[in-house]
């Protein structure tokens, strides 16, 4: 737009982005009134009719992927899924259908897609038709990362972090306050340092999703605790510590949401000390909340461990010499209680269909939160 339109003295082009921010802070008033339960999803949906969707605010489809500058449906599962999942809100009227961007390996185009005006302004144009088309709720932007190494061999580059605030700008700008806007966020020191302008980002944006997770990883060559929620003397890196950065740098908590797994990290051939934690090793496998069960069955000869400081659990074989960290319910429960604690917007976790049916994690969420009394049923926000 031309600088020099004007309204009583105050450029257009600023002027609208106020007006833009004030309407999105007033529609998200109602949305943080309440605790803000997300599962990703990736799964078949009908396997959705099995868990207790009722006890969810929010479902993050993963993932869409780019098609030149658009964002794209490729496949007829894609949208016979979409569609099922938005259809869910017939019976359950509160719950919003995010459709999530990326995802690791999702964003190989994403730097040169975002670093231009023509390819954010028609992304956020297609992003609309899409959500439009398929009846969902808004758009998680989950670009791993930007400004930051992500997946091996995919571009990145230092102005990814500019970029991506005036993505989440243009985002809004097109979306209005109809559609929700998340983000996806790292949570090491480093992407939360480097790879969002945080200030600059807040206003156009709902809720973010710390992916407080895989803090020790497939790529990790020591043991450790891969989603703790404290630091401790041996891994800064934590839940605590991200919430905490991002309250250093002005992000209200109300906007935070923190990432719970549900999934585990398995190491091989690591050393009988310590219970191998903080010890080499090398990367065995990702093991689904649903498979525990098998996994560390008795004759696997794991030892359950408890981390007070970290609050963190863990499990470790001296006879396979295997070393595993996860969450449970006893962790699950403490990261549900900080979150109340703390005033955040609530809670997400990858990924649903890794949970058990019945007696899960959700149901541990649930759980809590109903004798903290802050239930997070998505009937509220009838």
């Amino acid at each position: 737009m031309n600088s020099f339109l004007s309204f009583r003295g105050v450029p257009f082009g600023i002027f609208f982005s106020l007006c833009v921010f004030r309407s999105a802070m007033f529609g998200q008033d109602a949305r943080q009134n309440r605790f803000t339960v997300e599962a990703y999803f990736r799964g078949d949906s009908t396997l959705l009719n099995a868990y207790d969707v009722n006890e969810l605010t929010h479902v993050c489809y993963s993932f869409l992927h780019l098609s030149g500058n658009r964002l794209s449906i490729r496949s007829r599962k894609d949208s016979v899924d979409i569609l099922s999942l938005t259809s869910l809100k017939e019976r359950y009227p509160g719950l919003k259908i995010l459709l999530s961007l990326g995802g690791w390996g999702g964003c190989r185009t994403c730097s040169e897609v975002f670093g231009s005006d023509s390819g954010r302004s028609q992304f956020a144009q297609s992003a609309l038709d899409v959500l439009r088309e398929y009846r969902a709720d808004g758009l998680d932007l989950d670009w791993e990362y930007p400004a930051v190494e992500g997946y091996p061999g995919h571009p990145y580059s230092a102005n990814d972090r500019h970029n991506f605030t005036l993505l989440a700008q243009k985002l809004r700008e097109v979306f209005g306050t109809r559609y929700e806007i998340t983000i996806a966020a790292g949570a090491t020191s480093l992407c939360l340092s480097q790879s969002i302008e945080w200030s600059a980002v807040m206003p156009y944006v709902d809720r973010i999703h710390l992916m407080t997770y895989d803090f020790t990883n497939g790529f990790s060559r020591v043991t450790g605790h891969h989603t703790p929620l404290y630091s401790t003397p041996e891994q800064h890196e934590s839940t605590d510590n991200a919430v905490r950065f991002l309250d250093s740098v002005g992000v209200p908590n109300s906007k935070i949401v923190i990432g719970l797994a549900f999934y585990a990290r398995a190491w091989a051939n690591v050393p009988d000390t310590n219970n191998g934690l903080y010890q080499p090793g090398t990367f065995l496998r990702y093991v689904g909340y649903k498979d525990f069960g098998g996994f560390f069955g008795k004759d696997s000869a794991f030892t359950y461990h408890w981390d007070s400081t970290a609050q963190a659990p863990f499990r470790y074989s001296g006879t396979n010499r295997t070393f595993a960290t996860f969450d449970d319910k006893n962790s699950i429960t403490m990261k549900v209680r900080y979150a109340v604690e703390h005033h955040l917007a609530g809670v997400m976790f990858w990924e649903l269909s890794e949970d058990t049916v019945r007696n899960g994690l959700l149901d541990a969420i649930a759980r809590e939160l109903h004798s903290l009394n802050r239930p997070a049923r998505n009937d509220q926000a009838r």
